[in-house]
């Protein structure tokens, strides 16, 4: 029988540091002065205390090492365990939120979602919208974490390719996490007190600045409003839109510029076809806008750059309600939300890099046809791409499609119309935050949706999160044979 204890050490370690946390919006509540303060303390006391005695319990049981079964069983567990301890906050806090609200919001903090059920925003305490801020912080540097150290281990979704990238994660993947984590951790903390400066600098209030930036540089999209970033304008988007696709960019890459090579970034296909994606579809919606309502050159670039910005890192931001420019900008935001950011970031999604090998490998497959004794190897970077690489790329896409489809039935099961089923479950399985249609929709939130629905939807985010591969083996009956 699997031995469940090393999982449950790191997972309790985990809650523990999860719930010293809580200390900051505790404090930001104390310096406010609206007497909520204790509600953080309460949380942290339960939440650190659940975390020790978990830990303790199974410290015992600490190799030097996690197999395999143990990583799997880890990556699901931490996105399962965490938000149940992230959500006390929201039950016994000024927004007394449901069990089923609370999990919601902090699964869509900790996968960096951005989808809400809260409103009111603007009148909140400030602690709740620092933990708002803080889960989507921690959710990001996690799973760079997962991204670069568990995922390529596991062989998920064409992930495997990047083993060679700047770290070897073969052997005891615990000692190696720790060594590539702090690498990480400073770059990640650099961008985000960058984007806070940056922030503060452009005209943006302390506190706005500090949420603000964590929940930017984790691709994450909680905002201090309602209205989202729309309660900002002008330089802040320009910033904004900056940080978003640093934050979206290979961490990894960082990490080796900061070592000396300065060619790293540049070099990387992954980030010339993501940038390039980007100029090409703000260039065609700053057109379409100036073409088709009366925007000015600067206001129609500013918004297209902002809002496809956001969305295709899977930020969420939103600074207009989009769904008022017509079907052509809706029907390309939906799209764009399902391509994402880079492997090794905080973005979200598919991913860039497995569309580059979709089509290297439907390109080698069109030249196999044209020339049957020729022999075609799909490339990569210039290297050649093995065909176990190519098989869990597909397999993820078919997952993928798969996976949309029935969400999105199981969503429509529960009542809702088609654009919100199908957009929900897109926005949900990408991590993207907002959905399509008047309800769930940039003006919108998920409060209306009913229990059901958050349920698929909250599970979604966690199978999307986690590259749906990852989390679908252990629901297989090979998984738990000894």
């Amino acid at each position: 029988m699997m031995d469940l204890r090393p999982v449950g050490y790191v997972i309790g370690m985990l809650v523990a540091i999860l719930g010293a946390t809580m200390l900051l919006p505790m404090l930001a509540d104390m310096i406010e002065g609206r007497g909520e303060w204790h509600v953080f303390l309460e949380s942290a006391i339960i939440t650190v205390l659940t975390g020790v005695v978990l830990a303790l319990s199974c410290a015992n049981g600490v190799g030097e090492g996690l197999t395999i079964r143990q990583t799997f069983l880890l990556t699901s567990g931490v996105w399962v365990a965490l938000p149940v301890f992230g959500a006390i906050p929201f039950l016994f806090g000024e927004t007394e939120l449901r069990f089923v609200d609370a999990y919601f919001e902090a699964m869509s903090g900790l996968t960096t979602t951005g989808s809400t059920v809260i409103s009111g925003l603007d009148d909140l305490p400030q602690g709740l919208l620092l933990w708002r801020g803080i889960l989507q912080w921690l959710g990001g540097i996690g799973i760079i974490v997962v991204a670069m150290v568990f995922l390529p281990e596991l062989r998920v979704g064409g992930m495997q390719i990047f083993r060679s990238e700047g770290f070897e994660t073969m052997g005891k993947i615990l000692p190696r996490a720790q060594e590539i984590a702090g690498q990480i951790s400073l770059i990640y903390v650099f961008l985000t007190l960058a984007c806070g400066l940056v922030y503060a600098a452009v005209g943006m209030g302390f506190f706005d600045a500090t949420v603000h930036a964590m929940t930017t540089i984790a691709t994450g999209g909680f905002s201090n409003y309602d209205s989202s970033f729309g309660t900002f304008s002008g330089p802040a988007e320009y910033a904004a839109s900056v940080f978003m696709i640093l934050a979206a960019l290979p961490f990894v890459r960082y990490v080796q510029l900061a070592n000396g090579n300065t060619s790293s970034l540049w070099r990387d296909s992954q980030i010339r076809a993501f940038l390039a994606t980007i100029l090409v579809l703000v260039v065609v919606m700053s057109v379409f806008l100036t073409s088709v309502f009366p925007h000015h050159w600067e206001s129609a670039l500013r918004e297209s750059l902002f809002n496809i910005t956001s969305i295709i890192s899977g930020t969420g931001y939103a600074s207009v309600d989009y769904m008022l420019w017509g079907s052509f900008p809706i029907m390309l935001f939906f799209l764009i939300g399902l391509i994402g950011g880079c492997a090794g970031s905080t973005a979200c999604s598919i991913k860039v890099f497995r569309y580059q090998l979709l089509f290297a490998s439907i390109k080698t497959q069109i030249r196999r046809i044209r020339s049957p004794h020729g022999v075609f190897v799909p490339l990569y970077d210039g290297r050649p791409v093995s065909r176990d690489v190519l098989t869990s790329v597909m397999s993820f896409f078919m997952f993928f499609v798969l996976s949309m489809g029935i969400l999105s039935w199981a969503l429509a099961l529960t009542g809702l119309d088609f654009i919100t089923s199908v957009s929900g479950a897109a926005t949900a399985l990408a991590n993207v935050g907002p959905g399509l249609g008047n309800q769930i929709g940039p003006a919108g939130n998920f409060a209306g949706l009913n229990d059901t629905a958050k349920w698929l939807l909250t599970a979604g985010m966690l199978v999307g999160r986690l590259e749906l591969l990852a989390v679908y083996a252990i629901f297989t009956v090979q998984f738990w044979r000894d």
